[in-house]
């Protein structure tokens, strides 16, 4: 075992993958099913989702932030978040700043990483890589043709809280990406 920040983890792994399989895959993503055998030696079996990394930018501007809001398929609901997704870029620094200029519009003048985090660490291998933008310059948005719907505006961050609270905004991501941003303001 090691010791990372205080917390004792396990360097090697505890379940041991006997095989694998995929099977589903589109242009999106893989879903595999392992078979798997568990440290006392007994068989189960995994299924999860593999995915890119993807990135999410928090867009700082006069003690609030921009946000972005479009229709989210899977929940059958409109949503507010911070721009996020994977756009094919040299480094996830120019990853951060496509996504924030396809989506807002915005230019950032400063990128800072705040951290990488586990998406949903029991269903998909995906991360999420968050940047902070600041130095923020309007422009045009570029948006895909599947975020058509997609709105944005300003909020302060006491208005940012409350969408929290009241259920306006539920991307779990962007409130995993705000309390990040939170820990590191202390």
């Amino acid at each position: 075992m090691w010791v990372a920040c205080g917390i004792m983890t396990e360097a090697q792994p505890v379940i041991r993958q006997v095989s694998t399989h995929v099977v589903y895959s589109n242009a999106w993503m893989t879903v595999r099913e392992d078979r798997i055998e568990r440290p006392d030696g007994s068989p189960g079996v995994y299924g999860y989702v593999v995915r890119p990394d993807f990135v999410l930018v928090i867009p700082e501007e006069n003690d609030g932030f921009h946000i972005v809001e479009e229709y989210r398929y899977p929940i059958g609901r409109r949503t507010w978040s911070f721009p996020q997704g994977s756009a094919e870029a040299e480094t996830r620094e120019d990853e951060a700043r496509r996504e924030l200029a396809e989506e807002t519009g915005l230019r950032a003048e400063r990128l800072r990483h705040l951290g990488r985090m586990d998406n949903a660490h029991g269903m998909t291998d995906q991360g999420l890589h968050v940047y902070l933008a600041t130095g923020l310059t309007e422009g045009q948005t570029d948006r895909e043709h599947t975020e058509q719907d997609m709105r944005q505006r300003w909020v302060h961050r006491t208005e940012f809280v409350q969408m929290i609270l009241s259920g306006s905004i539920t991307d779990s991501s962007s409130i995993a990406a705000y309390m990040l941003w939170l820990l590191q303001q202390r």
